[in-house]
């Protein structure tokens, strides 16, 4: 009994270490909403991430479409808002397409743009057709990650890899604290080109957007990370927080500022 009480005791310090080396900064959650610790606040931007899953036979006459009516609404000056990117899968679940929309101004912008679209009739018509084409439909508001990169528009050709995470409820502070240390470790070759966290619709969903050249040079990429100092730790302690995860690859239409 003496032995294993020695035991216990001599563990305990080594595990409130490990305990203590799951926060990179000391934050306390209670004080303030996970969006004000996490987002930038520089800028008020809110993103929308739309995935549509649409009929096989219908997915050319869907570009289409939206080649057609999304540019317009993107250049429309009366609109607060622009279209970041507008891909279809490539690898992962097949036929479908994925946009990204930024709103500056946050959630009066939205509602702006929203209100303004319902008077458009070419959108009305547009939504209606699409419609016709789609087998399903998925949306989240989104804000992004103070320590990653606003997401520009890039010359192409590149393929894109949208990472999605289902966090384990209550790690998303974790989560923030360990990528603000990651993402210097991905930045070398330019393929962050953002990240984001859910507000609205699927909660403590985590989205990071890349940008390769092609599959081969994604492989080198993430394999030369190993090789840096300090990536295998963080990798190892953010692992568990994590519930599911997804990987897209995704091609971008002609019209995608993200090329």
């Amino acid at each position: 009994l003496i032995c294993r009480g020695l035991a216990s005791s001599a563990g305990r310090p080594r595990e409130d270490s490990w305990l203590k080396s799951l926060f990179v900064r000391k934050v306390d959650p209670r004080k303030d909403a996970h969006s004000n610790l996490l987002a930038k606040r520089e800028t008020s931007s809110l993103y929308k991430l739309q995935i549509h899953n649409v009929k096989p036979e219908c997915l050319e006459a869907y570009n289409k479409l939206c080649q057609e009516v999304l540019p317009k609404i993107h250049e429309e000056k009366h609109y607060p808002c622009a279209l970041v990117g507008t891909w279809n899968t490539w690898y992962g679940e097949q036929d479908q397409a994925v946009h990204l929309w930024r709103y500056e101004g946050g959630y009066p912008a939205l509602n702006e743009v929203m209100n303004k679209l319902r008077q458009n009739k070419e959108f009305t018509e547009f939504r209606k057709e699409r419609g016709n084409m789609l087998l399903s439909r998925k949306n989240q508001l989104l804000l992004e990650f103070s320590f990653w990169n606003e997401p520009v528009p890039r010359e192409g050709p590149n393929i894109y890899e949208l990472r999605s995470y289902q966090l384990r409820p209550g790690t998303m502070i974790e989560w923030g604290n360990y990528w603000a240390r990651a993402i210097r470790f991905r930045q070398d070759n330019n393929e962050a080109v953002g990240g984001f966290f859910s507000q609205i619709g699927q909660l403590y969903m985590v989205h990071h957007l890349w940008a390769y050249k092609d599959l081969q040079t994604r492989e080198d990429i993430r394999n030369a990370a190993w090789h840096k100092p300090g990536w295998d730790e963080l990798v190892y302690y953010t692992v568990p927080l994590i519930q599911e995860m997804e990987s897209r690859i995704m091609i971008p239409l002609k019209i995608s500022p993200l090329q």
